[in-house]
């Protein structure tokens, strides 16, 4: 991979709740800080601050590149905004990244955030959010529903799939001190005997709709060993996207999201993702698609996602490991989402994932998607430092 190497050496979050009774402001300062302090460094430290949020109709607030300079420590210094839906927290933190390896900074702030509570999540796709599609007026889930059916009709998946990938991503969501509403005795039957929302979709495969921001400092290989503890270095990052309405396009399996996990292990130098990567952080609002994006990513072999899922082998302890936090089922602060995916792939190899740490990990992978499953962003970061 061209330019200078750049490492993560700090890593912040808020927690994840449904009405986080902070400011935007106050959530990204919050954020922020922790991600200083992780780095051992303060506000003058440093260069450049990169900012993702969703739509503003999400959070009903325009030009956080502006009003969020002062709590950011940005004024006077280069700030930019990102924006791509769902995915912009994968995309924010890749940018950031892409600024130190061209050399133009060496030290970047990076934040995402959502403050879902004070807006309207739903007009993602009910008509709004989505150009020349027909109002579903069902949420994001009545758009996604169909292509998980066709999914479990391809792979010839079985119903209780769902279930048990969301068991196990709720029973991860308890050993992350930031998951919202965490369930201590959650179960399989409880969550078959939740309500139906969206064929095949039940309430408890459903991700929650959060508040909450998330923060990474990304620094050149000058600045690694800043840190509290050991760097991790980005090995590997690509973004892909692709037109929502394109005459036949793969829902199921999608080219974007294909190609930007080969571009990313091609840079990394992983030649057999199966073998080579240790685990991953997926973003996965519902449980059927952790199943979905695992083919997806190339971490198993096509149609063999849901048997992996209900094997055990996404387990923490598991042949690969798969949303070790709880993924999206222990928050979906869908501006931070993403970023929260990148910055966990990045805790593991640092090892400072707590009691959700993989053990050994020295590879892993982190994932976002947004719009119509239409854009994706994937980096691979590893312990080791790049030759």
């Amino acid at each position: 991979m061209g330019g200078q190497l750049a490492a993560v050496i700090g890593v912040g979050q808020t927690q994840l709740a449904h009405r986080l009774y902070m400011s935007i402001a106050e959530m990204t300062r919050q954020a922020a800080e922790r991600a200083l302090a992780d780095a051992r460094m303060d506000w003058n430290d440093i260069d450049a601050v990169v900012l993702g949020k969703t739509p503003d109709i999400f959070d009903g607030h325009l030009f956080p590149e502006l009003f969020l300079a002062g709590a950011l420590g940005a004024v006077g210094k280069p700030i930019f905004r990102i924006h791509t839906a769902g995915s912009v927290g994968g995309h924010t933190g890749i940018q950031a990244a892409h600024l130190v390896q061209a050399g133009l900074f060496e030290k970047v702030l990076t934040v995402a955030y959502a403050k879902e509570s004070e807006g309207d999540l739903n007009w993602a796709v009910s008509g709004g959010g989505i150009p020349f599609y027909s109002p579903l007026v069902a949420g994001p889930g009545g758009y996604f529903a169909p292509h998980i059916r066709a999914y479990m009709r391809r792979a010839d998946a079985p119903d209780h799939t769902g279930i048990h990938i969301a068991y196990k991503d709720r029973r991860n969501a308890l050993k992350n001190p930031y998951a919202h509403g965490p369930i201590p005795d959650i179960s399989l039957d409880m969550i078959e005997k939740s309500p139906i929302l969206w064929d095949p979709l039940r309430y408890l495969e459903t991700c929650p709709s959060s508040d909450g921001a998330s923060a990474m400092v990304i620094t050149s290989e000058k600045y690694a060993d800043a840190g509290s503890v050991p760097p991790a270095w980005i090995l590997g990052s690509a973004c892909r996207s692709e037109a929502s309405t394109a005459p036949r396009r793969d829902l199921v399996n999608p080219l974007g999201g294909r190609e930007a996990a080969k571009v990313a292990y091609e840079q990394a130098g992983v030649r057999d993702p199966q073998k080579e990567v240790d685990c991953a952080e997926l973003y996965v609002p519902f449980s059927w698609y952790e199943a979905m994006w695992v083919e997806n990513m190339g971490l198993c072999d096509e149609h063999q996602g849901w048997r992996n899922a209900l094997e055990g082998k996404n387990e923490i302890d598991g042949e690969m490991p798969i949303n070790m936090s709880g993924g999206l089922m222990s928050g979906n602060a869908t501006g931070a989402t993403g970023m929260i995916r990148l910055m966990e792939a990045a805790m593991q190899v640092r090892g400072q994932a707590g009691e959700h740490q993989v053990d050994g990990a020295r590879i892993a992978l982190g994932h976002a998607f947004g719009g119509a499953a239409q854009y994706f962003s994937v980096w691979v970061v590893g312990s080791k430092k790049p030759r």
